[in-house]
């Protein structure tokens, strides 16, 4: 984890990067201008005042189906599916009896424990727009989860990519999109991933495609590789000195209730804001990390004053599976900030039990009865093995 960060280059300003030296991402305010070409099926997109970068998409896709061409509801297609959200968005719309599509890139190894579970498996890449339509065709909704690898320019995902997926949607007769943003998103205008899921959304809204656009505070599942995972291991654990609050919530249960929103006609053209049922500092998190594995972890702690002379780390906000992300909201975030959101009316609203919701303490419970009871039975398999020889 220690390498990991520093192969990042802490200190380092990352002047190498594409969309560092050019003004891709000054949409502040999200001033994108549409420019209607005589087709709809293909605006070009002007993010950014200096730099004029089209995409345009056209979908040819659209021609071959035939007007009336009757699409199940329970058709679904997911983009990222392998990530953190998107598997269990993937599982759970199994589970309920969905007929699951998984758009993911071509790959050397193959996502085959997706098709294992019984989705259907599709290859495409959003950064070549060409791949996307035959994707679409007989789909009703499409769930997007996906956020560009930390090692590719963010802008060729998560911004023309996402243009381009949206653009055949519309162009496809789509009946409902999902999109999956980060909250608090139109407040930092400063931090790349964040401008372009505000821009995304707004982009969305502005086709009149049918959509559910739900933030999110950040995953449980990302603190396991982040706290739980090096403190067993007694591995440095690295933290910032940043007081911010982040209401981690189960990846599990954010699946959950996308579908529950999703069936609910009432929240078609929401926004919603999903928050776990209580807001931690990274302090808290490995308290009860160390509480839980029962040692004492060997923290690290980076000050945010350093993490603020780097934007590198910016692009590394998956909110998932690395200290990079946790760092960049230390950096995004101004030090007092909670990251999470009251939700008590959208329980109400999708008729959900809040005692229904993993707490933290309970998902890292589990999570760690689970892995000592596996160490523990190790340790005693080589003991006997001990014994044999």
């Amino acid at each position: 984890m220690a390498a990991h960060l520093s192969s990042h280059n802490l200190l380092t300003p990352p002047s190498h990067h594409h969309h560092h030296n050019t003004p891709l991402l000054n949409l502040h305010g999200c001033s994108l201008s549409f420019r209607r070409a005589l087709s709809s099926s293909s605006p070009s997109i002007r993010p950014g005042r200096a730099n004029v970068q089209r995409v345009t998409v056209t979908c040819s896709a659209a021609a071959n189906l035939a007007p009336g061409t009757p699409v199940r509801p329970t058709s679904v297609l997911v983009v990222g599916a392998t990530g953190t959200l998107g598997r269990q968005v993937v599982r759970r719309a199994l589970d309920e009896g969905y007929e699951v599509r998984c758009l993911v890139r071509p790959r050397p190894a193959p996502a085959d424990f997706l098709r294992d579970w019984g989705a259907i498996v599709v290859n495409a890449d959003l950064s070549k727009p060409e791949t996307i339509p035959a994707t679409l065709v007989g789909v009703h909704t499409v769930i997007d989860c996906a956020t560009g690898r930390p090692e590719e320019p963010i802008k060729t995902v998560d911004w023309e990519g996402k243009v381009a997926l949206i653009q055949c949607a519309k162009a496809m007769g789509i009946q409902k999109f999902v999109f999956y943003s980060i909250h608090n998103c139109d407040k930092h205008p400063e931090v790349p991933l964040m401008e372009i899921k505000y821009c995304t959304e707004k982009f969305l809204q502005d086709t009149g495609l049918n959509h559910l656009i739900i933030r999110l505070c950040g995953f449980m599942q990302g603190l396991i590789g982040q706290y739980a995972v090096p403190i067993l291991e007694e591995k440095s654990v690295w933290g910032t000195d940043a007081p911010t609050r982040i209401a981690y919530m189960d990846t599990q249960d954010i699946a959950r209730l996308t579908f529950i929103a999703m069936r609910n006609e009432k929240m078609n053209g929401k926004l919603l804001t999903f928050a776990g049922p209580r807001a931690w500092t990274t302090q808290e998190v490995i308290t009860l990390c160390e509480r839980l594995g029962g040692q004492d972890a060997n923290i690290t702690t980076v000050p945010v004053s350093v993490l603020k002379l780097t934007r590198q780390l910016t692009r590394l906000f998956e909110w998932t599976n690395d200290v990079a992300d946790r760092l960049a909201f230390s950096e995004v975030l101004s030090s007092d900030t909670v990251f999470s959101v009251p939700m008590t009316e959208t329980y109400n609203q999708l008729g959900v039990d809040p005692k229904d919701i993993v707490t933290l303490e309970k998902y890292l419970q589990d999570y760690f009865a689970n892995i000592l009871k596996k160490l523990k039975d190790l340790k005693a398999q080589s003991k006997q093995a001990d014994f044999y020889l």
